[in-house]
């Protein structure tokens, strides 16, 4: 697939545009991803410069091969061999369902299919709610999904994206694509697994706070630190090292604690259903997981145009922490050129999961 990145960092936004879109012409499709505060000014001069170009937009921590900042402009750029077309799904929080048929007409126009599509997608918020239905349109086609939520913004405001050149709250943005000379493969990357072989049910949850209350039938607090061996009050600060993770046949899906509740209960980024099977997660060898995934994208996928993923803030904060940062975007670059933005959580197929990356390789 034809693809072109764009780069600025000029803190001018009618000067980042110029800039980072210098190389673009007439792209069929365009992601955005700025900083949070000029991310609507500079998606409407994208639209301006580009009216006939399907766009989406995001913002928060990007980064674009080795580069990562939450201040610059990232614009990635589909060629004429991309069929692509926008979307949006807007009330996540309350009826998400209602734009579901706009999405299976784009599915229908760009000939989506499985192996040579995906659907590329950035949301606000109810991301339980948006696999949910978006699953209703993907189901049966074969076309993955993978998505991020965003994150970088301050607590006093609210996550947004951007549809061709509109800014949406409580939303979802997203880019059905279409390669037309070559396939589309998805990774999902964990670095956890089980902290030994004991697993848990899950016998009461809060599903409008994500609070896991109970673990067989006992408070969700004292099950982790007693077999952990730690105090209550080290629970959360522990979460890079020890999440939890939903069993679903042999794949793990993470879930990461955020917040002690006064019953023992344990709020969740991401939501835990009565009679899921989890289990204590732990820290694996982490750099020699990222080596093989890159190897393993190297060594299945043919001429790579591009590499676009979304790593959780969880993972971005451990790496930080551990210095080693840019050697896992070296490795990510290795691959080909690598461009995407740490997420508030990730999306995968019709799971939401947290402390993972998830990635779409072209070709």
């Amino acid at each position: 697939m034809q693809t072109k990145t764009g780069y600025s960092s000029n803190p001018d936004a009618q000067q980042a545009v110029a800039e980072a879109a210098s190389g673009f012409s007439s792209p069929h499709g365009l992601l955005i991803m700025a900083d949070y505060k000029r991310l609507p000014e500079i998606s409407e001069l994208l639209r301006e410069r580009f009216p006939n170009t399907e766009m989406i937009g995001t913002s928060g921590t990007t980064y674009l091969n080795t580069k990562s900042s939450d201040k610059h402009l990232i614009l990635v750029a589909f060629g004429s061999d991309a069929i692509v077309k926008a979307g949006i799904i807007r009330n996540l929080s309350s009826h998400p369902v209602t734009d579901i048929p706009v999405l299976k007409d784009k599915l229908r126009e760009t000939g989506a299919s499985r192996d040579n599509s995906i659907v590329i997608e950035f949301c606000t918020n109810d991301e339980e709610r948006l696999v949910t239905t978006i699953d209703v349109a993907l189901s049966g086609t074969g076309v993955p999904l993978v998505g991020g939520s965003v994150f970088g913004y301050g607590a006093n405001e609210v996550g947004r994206v951007t549809y061709n050149g509109e800014t949406y709250t409580d939303a979802c943005a997203y880019l059905v694509i279409h390669n037309t000379s070559g396939k589309i493969r998805v990774y999902r990357e964990n670095i956890y697994g089980p902290y030994h072989d004991t697993k848990h049910i899950v016998t009461k949850v809060d599903l409008a706070t994500k609070e896991l209350t109970q673990l067989d039938g006992r408070p969700a607090a004292e099950v982790y630190s007693q077999e952990l061996g730690i105090s209550r009050d080290r629970i959360i600060d522990n979460v890079l090292a020890n999440p939890f993770g939903r069993s679903v046949g042999r794949q793990i899906f993470i879930s990461s604690q955020r917040e002690l509740s006064s019953n023992g209960g344990i709020k969740m980024f991401k939501r835990l259903n009565v009679n899921d099977t989890i289990s204590v997660l732990k820290l694996l060898d982490y750099r020699s997981i990222n080596k093989e995934t890159c190897r393993q994208i190297s060594e299945e996928c043919g001429d790579i145009s591009l590499m676009l993923s979304i790593n959780c803030i969880c993972r971005y904060l451990l790496f930080t922490k551990e210095n080693t940062y840019g050697e896992i975007l070296g490795n990510l670059a290795s691959v080909g050129t690598s461009v995407g933005c740490i997420g508030g959580g990730e999306q995968f197929n019709n799971q939401h999961v947290n402390q993972t990356m998830v990635c779409a390789v072209f070709e």
